[in-house]
């Protein structure tokens, strides 16, 4: 818990009622430091609901600029055409909550800058919308040891899957990148996938519940949740202990790793 923060008692008084939540787990909110990778579909119920939950650090990093076609799903940026949307998530941040202090980084996640963004945080919520970005968290979270909470959206579906030191990543479940393309999104979907990665970030950090240590499909059009098991791969070059830092030459086209 950061010197001198004492709980709002009456801000966070519905999830201390919970018996087996209470001032211990939100001490550990309170005190957990978040990366946040992408403030846009799914960044922005991840930012929404882990602020008014009252962890303590946040940062956001996303380098775009708020587009009008962004309203239909990114729902903190109201008002922010133009805007950077590190910064626009920031202000959101401010007033919903003022215990949570927010740093921005306005820049892409990169293989040389990957491993220095990511030091230094309890977990890493990854919210991008691109295979590269996700590759890259992926390693250099395993590298480092820290968990990492995996979210993707297309049209009415979406997926979600908890990463740590004891569960498959997210290599496991693809090897390679597939060839990007822009999907058709229902902004609800965003919505429903971003407030799992939340409820999953809250139970790492508090250590409650069972994480999803599966992967996790959402239809919504036939409103069907599927658990996947995912096992690590014997050939995974991140889970095997292989790769031991970020090369550049492993992010390009289908992020398939060449380089030990």
């Amino acid at each position: 818990m950061r010197v001198g923060m004492n709980i709002d008692m009456e801000r966070y008084i519905r999830q201390l009622m919970i018996p087996y939540f209470g001032e211990e787990a939100q001490e550990k909110l309170l005190s957990s430091k978040v990366l946040i990778v992408g403030a846009g579909g799914l960044g922005s119920p991840v930012i929404m609901y882990l602020s008014s939950a009252g962890v303590g650090e946040l940062t956001i990093v996303d380098f775009d600029a708020v587009e009008k076609t962004n309203l239909q799903r990114q729902v903190i940026h109201a008002g922010k055409i133009g805007w950077n949307k590190a910064e626009s998530a920031m202000e959101f941040v401010s007033k919903l909550n003022p215990d949570v202090y927010v740093r921005t980084l306005k820049e892409k996640i990169e293989p040389g800058n990957v491993m220095d963004i990511i030091n230094g945080h309890d977990l890493v919520v990854s919210c991008p919308d691109n295979f590269r970005t996700r590759f890259l968290l992926n390693d250099a979270c395993r590298i480092k040891g820290i968990p990492l909470i995996h979210g993707a959206i297309f049209e009415f579906e979406g997926e979600a899957m908890t990463i740590t030191d004891s569960s498959p990543c997210y290599r496991c479940l693809y090897p390679e990148a597939y060839p990007e393309k822009t999907p058709g999104i229902i902004g609800a979907t965003a919505g429903v996938i971003g407030s799992i990665q939340a409820v999953e970030a809250i139970k790492v950090l508090t250590g409650l519940g069972d994480l999803l240590d599966c992967l996790l499909r959402v239809d919504l059009l036939s409103m069907e949740l599927f658990k996947i098991e995912i096992k690590r791969r014997d050939d995974c070059p991140i889970c095997n202990g292989r790769l031991r830092q970020i090369y550049p030459e492993n992010y390009e086209d289908s992020c398939r790793i060449v380089t030990y």
